[in-house]
């Protein structure tokens, strides 16, 4: 008999340099909400197999350890994937209430993370693009919202399919994920203008599975950055702190185009 497979959590240290970006990503949604009312935010992609629910999850998972009440919704009806990241059973989830009339609080399910509650996909639809209402959708993140302090949504792909177009006008926010090295610049600008022509506030992009595709210095492995806290000195003598300072890398600077990167998960789609 196999084991479960552990949370995401499980895998997502908190002092990693996966977990440093996404605090950094989440601090600049933090930043954006100062403008305006960002409580609701759809995590899309342009194309399949980009990341984009394991950026979802991450990046719930850091707003939920800042000590926000955060909720996690699976609105990928044909390929979820936020069950099985987070050890859940799938059932009494997003189809059940839109299908069958399911309270949405009967939906909710506590994580094994602090703070963060998920509601799954639920069980198979077989007609998912006639069962998705994103109306009745919105309406329920509507409601979820004066109850929690964020909610995150994992949409499906937005070339594919019409659920995320129609979905994002319902909610505060899109944010796009693009797996570097993998997803034709095209596509990408075909995925931004569709949601921009329907009214989406596209907050900006996550670019995924940097490591390997982008230049030497995107990397952490280069400044040889090791910050973690130093061993006890001896009391009969000072303490002394041996680090090396990182040497910048020849040749001219990156320069900042306002995107966030993550390595990705494995397993992530």
């Amino acid at each position: 008999m196999s084991r479960p497979r552990p949370s995401i959590d499980q895998d997502f240290a908190r002092e990693s340099p996966l977990a440093t970006e996404f605090r950094r990503l989440f601090h600049s949604i933090q930043r954006s909400q100062q403008k305006s009312d960002l409580k609701s935010i759809l995590v899309t992609s342009a194309v399949t197999s980009e990341g984009k629910s394991t950026i979802c999850s991450c990046l719930s998972i850091t707003a939920a350890r800042k000590g926000h009440k955060t909720l996690l919704i699976d609105c990928d009806l044909r390929r979820p994937s936020l069950h099985r990241l987070f050890g859940l059973e799938r059932d009494r989830g997003l189809v059940e209430v839109l299908a069958e009339g399911l309270p949405v609080k009967s939906a909710i399910r506590k994580s094994s993370v602090e703070n963060l509650d998920i509601i799954t996909a639920g069980r198979v639809a077989h007609n998912p693009s006639e069962l998705f209402d994103s109306r009745q959708i919105g309406a329920i993140v509507g409601e979820l919202k004066f109850y929690y302090d964020y909610a995150f949504v994992d949409a499906p792909p937005v070339i594919p399919v019409s659920d995320p177009m129609l979905l994002a006008q319902e909610l505060d926010g899109v944010i796009l994920v693009v797996k570097a090295g993998s997803t034709p610049r095209e596509v990408v600008q075909r995925a931004v203008e569709i949601m921009k022509n329907n009214s989406a506030h596209v907050l900006g992009v996550v670019l995924n599975n940097a490591r390997g595709t982008m230049p030497y210095y995107y990397n952490y492995s280069h400044y040889n950055y090791q910050y973690s806290p130093l061993p006890a000195a001896p009391a009969d003598r000072p303490a002394t702190r041996q680090s090396r300072r990182p040497q910048p890398p020849k040749g001219p600077a990156p320069s900042s185009s306002g995107s966030s990167s993550a390595d990705e998960h494995r397993g992530a789609r």
